[in-house]
């Protein structure tokens, strides 16, 4: 009988089609439902609209069906609770630093915390992931997918990509 550890082992090691880190370390499998030889895998979309999600759901399918005992494989995308970025993993971060995309540490205020504070969309002082440096600028807050923005680092002027907080 398979378990739920294995299929969330097989989970690991499939990409998000759009950034360089799994399905896991992006925080996206909210919750493995083994009945007998069923599964059903509960995710949470980044985005509602997100174009990786068939995708994603694809390989999940193909991949975990191959596992022994498993007959079925049902995907749900779900979205109670919220994704957020911090359900984004250490390893998660740092391969997404590797690769330029900065991602919020929760320390700043946002709209899940109930705060109105505003911010200035000209300038940021997100850190940098080529350099570590604050003196960074608001390129353009549409990135090349919906879950991204796109900054650039007046320190080493460098752009990089930004995981936006949800």
């Amino acid at each position: 009988m398979v378990s739920t550890t294995e299929i969330f082992e097989v989970l690991t090691t499939i990409p998000d089609p759009e950034m360089p880190i799994s399905i896991t370390d992006l925080g996206l499998i909210e919750e493995i439902v083994l009945n007998d030889t069923n599964v059903l895998i509960k995710l949470l979309p980044t985005f509602i609209g997100c174009f990786a999600l068939p995708a994603i759901a694809s390989d999940i399918k193909q991949k975990v069906v191959e596992l022994q005992g498993i007959d079925s494989v049902e995907i749900e995308f779900v979205h109670d609770p919220p994704w957020s970025t911090d359900r984004i993993t250490d390893n998660g971060r740092i391969s997404l630093a590797e690769h330029g995309i900065s991602v919020p540490d929760g320390s700043s205020p946002c709209c899940s915390t109930g705060t109105t504070d505003t911010v200035e969309l000209t300038t940021s002082a997100f850190t940098c992931p080529w350099c570590n440096s604050i003196d960074t600028t608001l390129t353009s807050p549409f990135g090349p997918t919906r879950c991204k923005s796109i900054h650039f680092c007046n320190a080493c002027r460098q752009p990089f990509e930004r995981m936006k907080k949800v």
